[in-house]
């Protein structure tokens, strides 16, 4: 099939699971029925994909508070108790992180719960969602390793554990978020990549990177507004990546300021390419949808394009995000028709 959709990740939540429009979305209840409410939200956000026409779906990451957070609660040698501030993607926004004050291990599975619950509830392929070492390491205090790319790696190694074991639950791709990629350039380029091949080693299904310039919340379009008229991050990290063991690469398309003409750096990639505009309340129409991938066309074989989301969906209003779940599903159906 050409043009295949996805999306980046997260959906917003049901206001019966956690409060709505926010990150860090407090939980609505506690214990069972918590587990109960997250069994129930990762059923709806499958079958909202299969209704709007998503092909490669995900859980939409209703069973964890944040994306990298979710991973980090599952790990021996982090302290949440004693919480620090900390620069987030250096220093655009300030958060209370925890700290990793000894050697790090996993207490045993992470995401088993929802990658199972998606497997058992979708025959359409899944893609899982997690935290690239790279974007980890900027999310959290280290008081034990005295090492960025030490740390890196340990984590590297922890997420390998995690998707080896989703791709033993049955999951067709593994996709790990690199935000950071688009801060740290020169890092990412060095050793960042290396960290990432580390994190998908021995993985047999498909494995993505996802690098994108954040949610819509204001510390990013802050930040956006400072980047000038042409955001050309993707240029310094793009040839690393390509020469990766990595499959697919997600890149922010719609309404960036992104020169397309960069993706032509990614020639031997699948490109996810960012069709919808999580910055922006505007729903786009089928037509938006299908003048995003007719462009993307100029740079990428239209057999390497994935039509997705440019970012995650957690903070937005439910309505919206279904909104603009539909057009992705119609735009890309309308790009077949007219470019088959």
């Amino acid at each position: 099939m050409l043009f295949p959709t996805t999306i980046a990740g997260s959906l917003p939540k049901p206001e019966w699971l956690a409060e709505p429009n926010k990150l860090w979305a407090p939980w609505k209840s506690s214990g069972d029925e918590l587990v109960r409410a997250k069994r129930d939200a990762t059923i709806l956000a499958l079958k909202l994909q299969e209704d709007y026409g998503i092909d490669i779906v995900t859980e939409g990451e209703q069973a964890r508070q944040h994306f990298v957070h979710g991973f980090l609660e599952a790990v021996e040698g982090i302290d949440f108790a004693h919480k620090v501030e900390m620069g987030i993607r250096n220093d655009r926004y300030k958060a209370m992180v925890p700290q990793v004050v000894a050697p790090l291990r996993l207490k045993g599975r992470v995401h088993g719960f929802e990658g199972q619950i998606a497997r058992a509830h979708t025959t359409r392929k899944i893609k899982f969602t997690l935290p690239g070492p790279m974007t980890i390491i900027d999310t959290i205090a280290d008081r034990h390793y005295g090492d960025r790319v030490k740390m890196a790696f340990a984590f590297a190694e922890l997420l390998n554990e995690e998707a080896k074991a989703l791709e033993a639950d049955g999951i067709d791709m593994i996709q790990f978020d690199e935000p950071a990629f688009n801060v740290y350039m020169s890092e990412a380029a060095d050793w960042g990549v290396k960290a990432l091949e580390r994190a998908a080693q021995g993985l047999t299904c498909a494995t993505a990177v996802h690098i994108c310039y954040g949610y819509g919340i204001k510390a990013n379009t802050d930040w956006k507004e400072t980047l000038g008229d042409q955001w050309r991050q993707y240029e310094d990290i793009f040839p690393a990546i390509d020469a990766s063991a990595i499959q697919q690469v997600a890149v922010e398309c719609r309404n960036s300021k992104v020169p397309l003409e960069l993706l032509s750096l990614l020639k031997g990639k699948i490109v996810q390419a960012g069709v919808i505009d999580v910055a922006s309340d505007e729903v786009e129409t089928a037509e938006d949808v299908c003048a995003t991938i007719e462009a993307v066309m100029q740079h990428v074989p239209k057999s390497n394009i994935v039509a997705t989301t440019n970012c995650g969906m957690a903070p937005m209003r439910r309505d919206i995000a279904e909104a603009k779940l539909a057009a992705l599903g119609a735009g890309a159906e309308l790009a077949r028709q007219r470019f088959a």
